[in-house]
């Protein structure tokens, strides 16, 4: 059946199906998953190819530095292996940086799928590993060679027989060999459970192939999405943010050039690439940004090749975006997640009233290591959102990247480490009209007596979140250890004894603090978001107590505006 033949709503019904599909495979993973970092961070992504790599759907989650890389890696994977060196059983696996994630803990496995011995479509998923060797997960390598074992495109599995000598050589060079090799089982699995469905799919259908029902697919979403780089005023826009950087600050400067139906999103005039491992490859580059014109003017539009076609994205070569082999690169996510709201901040005069104010961005990573038992332990944290037009920002919510945080009592039952406190952090969103996101305050332990480290990969501990439209900054993030500050990115070890805060920033607020409603400062404050304090300096709202101060329960009813006060204080202004 070619798509020509097919009406649109029999399209719909097929494009449904595809995305069913895709979260089918990534179920499976999920369900299969061998480390925490897949199985409850979710830090991974799952997507189905035409047999030209073109992709088609991706499953409902997943992080856009996989999904979006993991699209514009399958070039590679075909031209390692065009399809006819493919056969029924092959599994293709690689984590170079430079044509994958950006990071050689991140894992793509793929896999050809057959009908009738042809070649139909490719499953790939790519996930974040345990451990890959190397030194322990951080931004202190010199090198990309300091940082694990890098493997090229090579098989996995070979008409179904597994690459024992590849599997040897990985557990062999691995701290958790057993989590890292069976979530290549698992990743393998869920590329096979989405083909089966596939291939049931397509008998309902009475399809033999799939690429003209993609190609119809990928040509409406290209469509859809010129349509809405149409809508947008012609011109040219500049954004500069910073990051903390490791041993310097790190600029990135961003222009945003509309032209027709196209956007051009250029890098240059950013930091050159760093000596440590905080660079970013130009594909995870492109995710980031890509990603980020998906989400500010076309949210809707079904996510494929089709999506990405219309958006140009560049950097100089040797640059923080755009570095070059072997350059260290294990933390590129530290300025990789900046992309989108520089991109934003650029664009925020030609889109004005509809995008967000900047968050706390990065996620925070900390990987826990010690003996008696021994454990490695990656934990995912995430601060505030910045605001937005009309709302406020989401506390401790991932953006841009949606990786979940891990539950306190899964830390506790896989390792030693103890989370001795998780809760909002008041003060720390940004004040404006709309209040930004809330950052998280952490304390971790330990159980028993032997020494333990931490490697912290860390940003917005020095430039916090701005806010837009009058909005203000966000709380910067530090990380406490014995009342002194560490650096961000480094590795500290540990006594039995020492306590660990970790205090996550919060997102920049939008529009003017003094011009928010003074019953939401109100509730801000009954709900602990904003103290007392900041309420009366920040917004210039008296929110008084009347109850005892010493009550350890202080009920909404005993809280009240002081009215008089509050006109007088926002009167100043």
């Amino acid at each position: 059946m070619a798509s020509k033949t097919i009406d649109p709503v029999t399209l719909e019904v097929i494009w449904n199906r595809f995305l069913s599909v895709a979260n089918e495979q990534q179920d499976a993973l999920i369900r299969t998953a061998f480390s925490t970092i897949v199985r409850e961070s979710q830090d991974l992504a799952c997507g189905m190819f035409d047999t030209k790599g073109r992709m088609i759907s991706q499953s409902i989650s997943g992080t856009p530095g996989h999904i979006n890389a993991m699209a514009t890696s399958m070039k590679h994977f075909l031209a390692a292996f065009p399809p006819e060196k493919l056969a029924p059983g092959d599994v293709l696996i690689t984590n170079d940086p430079w044509q994958t994630a950006g990071q050689i803990n991140d894992i793509t496995i793929t896999t050809p799928i057959f009908k009738n011995g042809k070649m139909v479509a490719l499953f790939a998923n790519t996930c974040h590993s345990a451990d890959i060797g190397g030194r322990i997960l951080s931004a202190e390598a010199r090198e990309v060679f300091e940082e694990g074992l890098r493997i090229p495109i090579m098989k996995l599995f070979d008409r179904g027989e597994p690459n024992k000598i590849l599997m040897q050589i990985v557990r062999t060079n691995v701290r958790q060999p057993d989590e890292v090799i069976g979530d290549f089982y698992a990743q393998t699995s869920c590329n096979e459970t989405g083909g089966r469905a596939l291939l049931e799919m397509m008998d309902e259908f009475k399809l033999d192939a799939i690429d003209e029902v993609s190609e119809e697919i990928i040509r409406r979403s290209e469509a859809a999405v010129r349509a809405e780089i149409a809508k947008l005023p012609a011109g040219e826009w500049s954004s500069e943010t910073w990051s903390d950087g490791f041993e310097e600050p790190i600029l990135i400067h961003c222009t945003v050039k509309v032209a027709g139906e196209e956007i051009f999103i250029d890098f240059t005039g950013s930091s050159p690439q760093s000596s440590r491992g905080i660079n970013v490859v130009l594909n995870y580059t492109h995710a980031y940004a890509s990603f980020a014109i998906k989400a500010a003017i076309c949210p809707d539009v079904p996510h494929n090749e089709g999506s990405f076609r219309p958006v140009h994205v560049s950097a100089p070569e040797g640059s923080i975006l755009n570095a070059l082999d072997p350059a260290p690169v294990a933390s590129r996510q530290v300025i990789g997640h900046f992309i989108p709201s520089a991109i934003f901040a650029a664009m925020a005069g030609a889109l004005p009233g509809r995008l967000m104010a900047p968050g706390a961005d990065p996620i925070w990573l900390s990987v826990w290591r010690g003996q008696d038992p021994s454990f490695t332990l990656t934990v995912f944290q995430v601060g505030g959102t910045g605001a937005r037009p009309t709302k406020d920002g989401l506390n401790a919510v991932g953006f841009p990247s949606g990786v979940a945080g891990v539950p306190a009592e899964v830390i506790e039952s896989l390792s030693p480490v103890v989370l001795k406190r998780r809760e909002l952090r008041a003060d720390s969103g940004g004040p404006g009209t709309w209040r930004g996101g809330l950052g998280q305050l952490t304390e971790f332990g330990r159980r028993g007596e032997s020494k333990w480290s931490v490697s912290s990969i860390a940003d917005r501990t020095a430039y916090a979140a701005t806010g837009l439209q009058g909005g203000g900054v966000g709380a910067l993030g530090e990380v406490i250890v014995d009342g002194k500050k560490l650096h961000a990115k480094a590795l500290k070890d540990l006594q039995p004894s020492d306590v660990v805060h970790v205090n996550l920033p919060g997102g920049g607020g939008y529009g003017d603090p003094f011009k928010r409603e003074p019953e939401k400062v109100l509730w801000d404050v009954i709900d602990g978001y904003v103290t007392a304090q900041d309420a009366e300096k920040r917004y210039g709202v008296a929110v008084v107590y009347k109850g005892q101060a010493a009550e350890l329960v202080k009920l909404p009813a005993d809280w009240f505006i002081d009215a008089a006060r509050t006109e007088k204080l926002r009167g100043k202004r």
